[in-house]
């Protein structure tokens, strides 16, 4: 009978050693800040769907005197050329994210095995790099003159397809949660370099693999810098530089406003400048922001590996 009620107070027995009190306020500080995050964002829609007008008035307000959808009616002008910035823009984050987490996996599982006899110098070749940049010009010599990455996709693509930073977190990551009798017992069964790589390592270091992929997206998905240095063609700018150009001509034509003329200054009275640059914003956000789910579940799953023990 005793060892039945110890059971059972057992069974009724928290996981963990946090008094309700103290959990309770962790979930209002940590609602606090989820609220932190997501409210600026909320604020932005609002001021792209409010009127220019009501913005003069009262400023940027959750309550807009008057909503109005001229800023997307601005954007939408654009027509084939928006939606093909925003092919462009998929198509290099998928293809660049691609090969960027390839490559990643590659270097990182090189400087992973012990037996590798130049891991040391191909490490701190990595790790240097972070440290210490080329600076702006040579890599423009490099990447214009010698590789001839002009107007194409692969002016876009290759310049980032190398990140030191990841490489250190893969490395990390396969030496964190790859046991090396792992290795030796597919050696001992005959498998390959690349049949070990990509049969055995790679679906157990989803999570870290998934985590590299999220920031390589994230960094392809924002970048405009490099469409500014290499592109000239309009078919091959990506969105953000697209927005970009379109909110500089709008800003040179308010500043330089006195100069141009009476009626140009007219028709400028009407543009959307303020709610314009939110809608920018969230046309930018919205779609990479559906990307994050895809990744969650292998990020989390990440953050807790090594936490349990078997």
């Amino acid at each position: 009978m005793m060892n039945e009620i110890t059971v059972k107070r057992r069974g009724n027995k928290r996981l963990n050693r946090v008094s309700l009190p103290v959990e309770f306020m962790f979930h209002i500080v940590l609602g606090l800040f989820c609220l932190i995050c997501v409210i600026p964002f909320i604020f932005v829609a609002i001021i792209s769907f409010s009127s220019e007008s009501s913005i003069r008035e009262i400023g940027f307000s959750f309550q807009p005197v008057q909503w109005s959808l001229e800023a997307y009616r601005y954007v939408m002008d654009l027509g084939d050329q928006l939606w093909r910035s925003y092919f462009n823009s998929f198509f290099i984050t998928i293809v660049g994210t691609a090969l960027s987490v390839l490559m990643c996996i590659l270097y990182s599982y090189a400087l992973f095995r012990k037996d590798f006899k130049y891991r040391r110098f191909f490490t701190f070749f990595a790790f240097f790099t972070m440290m210490f940049g080329g600076g702006l010009a040579p890599t423009y010599m490099v990447c214009k003159n010698i590789l001839g990455l002009n107007d194409s996709y692969a002016a876009l693509i290759v310049p980032m397809l190398l990140n030191p930073f990841n490489i250190i977190i893969m490395r990390t990551f396969f030496q964190s949660t790859v046991p090396n009798e792992l290795i030796e017992a597919a050696a001992i069964d005959g498998s390959g370099e690349y049949n070990t790589l990509f049969k055995i390592i790679v679906p157990i270091s989803k999570p870290g693999i998934a985590t590299v992929a999220l920031l390589n997206a994230l960094a392809y998905w924002n970048e405009w810098f490099i469409a500014m240095l290499y592109i000239r063609d309009a078919k091959y700018f990506p969105l953000q530089y697209l927005l970009m150009k379109m909110q500089n001509q709008v800003d040179f034509l308010v500043r330089n406003s006195s100069v141009i003329g009476a009626e140009v200054t007219k028709i400028l009275g009407t543009l959307p400048q303020e709610s314009l640059r939110m809608a920018l914003v969230v046309l930018i956000v919205i779609p990479i922001a559906f990307a994050y789910p895809f990744f969650q579940r292998y990020i989390i799953s990440g953050l807790t590996i090594g936490s349990v023990k078997g």
